[in-house]
């Protein structure tokens, strides 16, 4: 007959522990018991927690990233627009603008998923270790003083990591926008907490750290502008240039293909300059995002195609040569030539 054992292994909250030597009396099958079944419970029950609570606060995140998809009093701001600038213009601005709002609202939702998302590692990685008979203490000790050591030896990383959730949160550029940041001009191919990756018209690819962006300017946000600099002889009728410029103007702004891209009545300024080769009148129209490049080419096709039919000349660079004939050196006395 073996005896059993009396004292209570268990420490306090280890109830597997406890049911076993409460059945069993041995503390050797009360600490297997907890080894085999207790350990590996605790550390599901805390897994299983923490996915559930990450899920939780997706949820919550997708519900608030919906709402800022949705906007603050849409039905006032479409009714403002349409009033200002009819219906067809109203619903083009108005896409233009839903489809920033849900992108920025997009990249905030990454952006708090991914915060959560490390936070609840952090805590319950650290109590599944303590779970396992890890002192956490120097752990917590360590992280503290990492963060520490982070704070003085990687503020370029601290930097970048501000900058870049300050440029989300005030929507300055996102993903599809051509900027130019000063070393680096292109479009916007992704925006993280750290980098933006830039692809310039060449094709070369840029990555460009947030904290290393002093300014930025962003040619497709909301609207843009083709502006037109047209050169014209000093001997033609300004009047009529204007006159012909701003029927053409007026025919891209009736044309069926250009009513959702030009989204004003396009304008001609008028002289811009006076240049050496000839008088620059400037001509602007109002366009969509990123559709200011296609207007200017078609613009300027359609205005090289009138002037040739209305005979208005565009100047170009001439340069006059003069062939100047030297006369004949006088042909030498016979005299002179005898030694």
């Amino acid at each position: 007959m073996f005896a059993l054992e009396t004292t209570d292994p268990c420490a306090a909250g280890e109830q597997v522990c406890d049911a076993a030597f409460e059945w069993t009396g041995s503390s050797t099958a009360a600490d297997v018991a907890d080894v085999l079944i207790g350990k590996p419970l605790a550390l599901t029950g805390l897994l299983l927690l923490g996915l559930v609570l990450r899920w939780a606060l997706h949820r919550v995140v997708d519900r608030v990233v919906r709402r800022a998809e949705a906007g603050v009093l849409p039905d006032k701001v479409g009714r403002f627009s349409m009033v200002r600038k009819g219906a067809s213009h109203a619903a083009s601005s108005d896409v233009v603008t839903a489809t920033r709002r849900v992108q920025r609202a997009k990249t905030i939702g990454s952006l708090l998923k991914s915060i959560i998302t490390g936070v609840l590692v952090a805590m319950f990685g650290t109590m599944m270790l303590s779970e396992l008979g890890v002192n956490i203490a120097p752990i917590i000790a360590s992280a503290g003083i990492i963060g520490l050591a982070l704070g003085f030896g990687a503020q370029s990383l601290v930097k970048d990591f501000l900058s870049g959730v300050f440029m989300i949160l005030e929507d300055q550029y996102g993903v599809g926008d051509v900027v130019d940041v000063g070393e680096a001009s292109g479009t916007v191919e992704a925006v993280s907490l750290r980098i933006t990756r830039l692809r310039d018209v060449n094709g070369t690819v840029w990555y460009v750290p947030n904290g290393e962006i002093m300014r930025v300017g962003n040619m497709s946000q909301n609207w843009a502008r083709s502006v037109l600099d047209i050169n014209v002889a000093y001997d033609e009728d300004l009047a009529r240039v204007r006159r012909v410029l701003q029927e053409v103007a007026h025919d891209l702004w009736e044309d069926d293909d250009y009513k959702a891209v030009v989204i004003e009545e396009p304008e001609v300024w008028g002289v811009e300059q006076l240049g050496i080769d000839g008088v620059t009148v400037r001509v602007t129209l109002k366009t969509a995002p990123l559709e200011q490049w296609a207007v200017a080419r078609e613009m300027r096709q359609r205005i090289k195609a009138r002037f040739d039919h209305e005979g208005i000349e565009m100047p170009f660079p001439q340069r006059v040569v003069w062939n100047r004939t030297e006369p004949a050196a006088p042909a030498a006395e016979a005299g002179d030539d005898q030694p």
